[in-house]
């Protein structure tokens, strides 16, 4: 008999609904900071869960070509979460589905395990996150062992999904810690809404196309700033596998032995390496950002994460005939290219190639920030 050490989870993104108050429009499809809404779900949600479905019941085509099982509601016509939630049960042999609606772009990384722990240390049949307010049942841990049950209470008539989920012995789980998990689009106008990644201290992005120069940029703008007592780190976003040291090096062949994080230290210099748990996942700066010692810096500057929500420094060079990011992108806040843009957007324009000025626009952005 082969024994299970941990309960298997599929992930659920309920894409289900008919968006009223959305004018009608497919909400997992609008785009937000340059992707569909759906996207930034399942990016949210892939590496926490054993397999992953998406609930919908319009516009399939563009929901498969994700590479995800999409499944429709299993009763006819449009009755809620509670429907996506029982068809994804009966569509998986996981003992427990995940779920999380499509238009909430900021699901925590920690979603399944702590409602997994939660419920487990507490003895009760299914979890409920919470944002310390109140409930947010359409974030759920649920055992798929009551899709009969559940079935049943759908075909009675019933729709609510808080009267069906305190039948059994509930966990809530609390979240008041990440409240930018629940935040969600309703309206069109919520849309329009900037949402900032929280910083502890000032945090521009240099957000561009490979090969305008970001790195060169970085290179002849950190001394400056550095000549200007400014205290600067630097979180770089790399596309590919990268190592920070060599085969044949200690550090590395005792890493690559099987240790999950490897320090080295010496008087002048200190590096940690650790393996990633989702190899696959792109990180989130959200995540990174607790590992700076930010009572020595000043300022931090982003290269790469195009899509976290922070202001950012759009380099743009014509001749590369690459379009500029910040039709897409509100929070692009500057352009910095090498030839005049007049009249092209409404944003303020520097030279790429004028150090002092950049570094007089960051000096700017930081008084603002902290004022």
């Amino acid at each position: 008999m082969t024994v299970q050490p941990f309960p298997s989870v599929t992930g659920v993104i309920l894409a289900g609904g008919l968006a009223r108050r959305m004018g009608g429009d497919d909400k997992g499809l609008i785009p937000y900071q340059g992707r569909a809404m759906v996207r930034h779900a399942v990016s949210a949600m892939l590496p926490q869960v054993d397999t992953l479905i998406i609930n919908a019941n319009r516009h399939l085509e563009q929901y498969q070509q994700l590479g995800y099982p999409v499944v429709s509601d299993s009763i006819e016509g449009f009755h809620g979460p509670l429907a996506g939630m029982l068809t994804a049960m009966e569509n998986t042999q996981a003992d427990y589905i995940l779920t999380a609606p499509c238009d909430s772009p900021f699901i925590s990384p920690v979603l399944r395990q702590r409602m997994m722990e939660t419920m487990l240390m507490n003895g009760r049949e299914l979890a409920v996150a919470s944002d310390g307010d109140r409930l947010q049942p359409v974030f759920s841990l649920i055992p798929t062992r009551l899709k009969g049950e559940l079935r049943a209470f759908l075909e009675q008539g019933e729709r609510k999904i808080d009267r069906w989920l305190m039948q059994y012995k509930l966990a809530e789980v609390d979240f008041s810690d990440q409240p930018e998990t629940f935040v969600n689009f309703n309206h069109p106008e919520d849309l329009e809404q900037t949402n900032t990644l929280t910083a502890p201290l000032p945090m521009l992005g240099i957000a561009a196309f490979s090969g305008t120069g970001k790195t060169t940029l970085l290179t002849r703008l950190l001394p400056e700033l550095n000549q200007r007592g400014l205290r600067v780190a630097v979180i770089k976003h790399a596309h590919h596998n990268f190592d920070i040291d060599k085969p044949g090096k200690d550090s590395y062949e005792i890493r690559e032995a099987g240790a999950q994080q490897m320090l080295i230290a010496s008087s002048r210099m200190m590096a940690l390496m650790e393996k990633s748990d989702a190899p696959d996942n792109d990180p989130q700066l959200a995540d990174l950002l607790p590992r700076l010692e930010v009572s020595k810096l000043d300022l931090i500057l982003v290269e790469g994460f195009k899509h976290e929500p922070i202001p950012k420094l759009e380099l743009y060079r014509p001749s590369l005939g690459k379009p500029l990011l910040f039709r897409d992108d509100p929070q692009i806040i500057a352009i910095a290219s090498d030839e005049a843009l007049a009249g092209t957007h409404p944003l303020p324009e520097l030279n790429i190639n004028d150090i002092g000025a950049i570094a007089d626009f960051i000096e700017q952005f930081m008084h603002k920030w902290t004022a």
